[in-house]
């Protein structure tokens, strides 16, 4: 199953387990955030949003919050000793695609549920290691 969501002024086209990076939204990590905006959803039958399907959602989960690469912009005037140097660098989040919803679904918390015993047992390496 696929969906075609937006956000960012973006379309995506993803599947369940694919990682991309989209603009920067608000998201702490490991927590799920939700696009309703999709506008397509396919599988065995394909559904076309005018311009959304309605009830459809695509589940995400927060894996990084990160930054692009450094992008300059130098602009020269020539003959004018004029100079003008400027660097740049965009807020990206990474995400993983958990679940492709429809008919109002609401998306599991497993992931949160994953997330929470692998920082636990990290804890207990960290403090039997002190011991």
């Amino acid at each position: 199953m696929f969906a075609v969501f937006k956000t960012g002024g973006k379309q995506y086209r993803v599947a369940a387990d694919d990682v991309l990076e989209v603009d920067k939204i608000k998201g702490e990590l490991g927590e799920i955030v939700e696009f309703g905006e999709v506008l397509v959803v396919g599988g065995d039958n394909v559904s076309l949003g005018t311009p959304t399907v309605a009830g459809a959602t695509v589940a995400a989960e927060v894996v990084e919050q990160t930054r692009g690469p450094k992008v300059i912009a130098f602009k020269k005037r020539r003959r004018k000793n004029s100079r003008r140097k400027r660097g740049h660098r965009q807020d990206y989040t990474r995400i993983r695609i958990v679940e492709i919803l429809t008919e109002g679904k609401k998306p599991s918390k497993k992931t949160e549920a994953k997330a929470k015993p692998a920082s636990d047992s990290a804890d207990e390496s960290v403090a039997a290691a002190a011991t």
